[in-house]
C-alpha cells in the first residue's frame, strides 16, 4: 500500500514539475492569470515536494527498519538537507517563484515544529528544518531579486 501511494506522489510531482515548466514557457496575459496559475501550481509544487520527502520516510518505516536513534537523526537530517538543495534547484528553475519556496517553508516548518512537539523528539531535525526552510527562501528571494534585474 505505501509503495503505490508513494508511487502516486512521485508521479503527481513530475507532472507539476511538467506543468510549471510549460507555464514558464509563457507569459501569463493578466495579473489574474499569474496569480491563479503560479499560487495552484507553485503551491502544490512547494508542498508535493516536501510531502514527498515524507512519503519516503513512511516507506521505510512501513518496510521494517528500525535505524538507532543517531541513525535516524543523521537520515533525517540529511533528507532535509535533500530537500532544501531542491527548493534551491527549484528556485533558479522557476525564477524565484514565491509560492513554491513558501509551500516548501510551510512544510518543513511543520517537520521542525513535529520534533520539538511530538515523538520522536529531534532539537537537531528540527534545526535542521529551520535551515532548510530558510535556505529555500533565501534562494527564491535571491533569485527573484536577480531576475528582477535583469528585466
Amino acid at each position: 500500500m505505501a509503495s503505490s501511494q508513494f508511487a502516486v506522489i512521485v508521479a503527481l510531482l513530475a507532472v507539476l514539475l511538467l506543468v510549471l515548466r510549460r507555464l514558464s514557457a509563457y507569459a501569463p496575459a493578466t495579473t489574474t492569470e499569474s496569480i491563479v496559475l503560479d499560487g495552484t501550481f507553485g503551491l502544490y509544487l512547494g508542498w508535493v515536494t516536501v510531502a514527498t520527502s515524507a512519503n519516503i520516510a513512511a516507506v521505510v518505516a512501513g518496510s521494517g527498519v528500525r535505524p538507532s536513534p543517531g541513525l535516524a537523526e543523521t537520515a533525517a537530517a540529511a533528507a532535509l538537507l535533500i530537500v532544501g538543495a531542491t527548493g534551491v534547484l527549484l528556485a533558479r528553475a522557476f525564477g524565484g517563484r514565491t509560492t513554491i519556496a513558501a509551500a516548501m517553508a510551510w512544510g518543513i516548518g511543520w517537520i521542525a515544529i513535529g520534533r520539538v512537539t511530538d515523538d520522536p523528539r529531534s532539537p537537531v531535525t528540527a534545526a535542521v528544518a529551520v535551515l532548510a526552510a530558510v535556505v529555500v527562501v533565501l534562494a527564491a528571494t535571491r533569485t527573484a531579486r536577480s531576475r528582477a534585474r535583469l528585466v
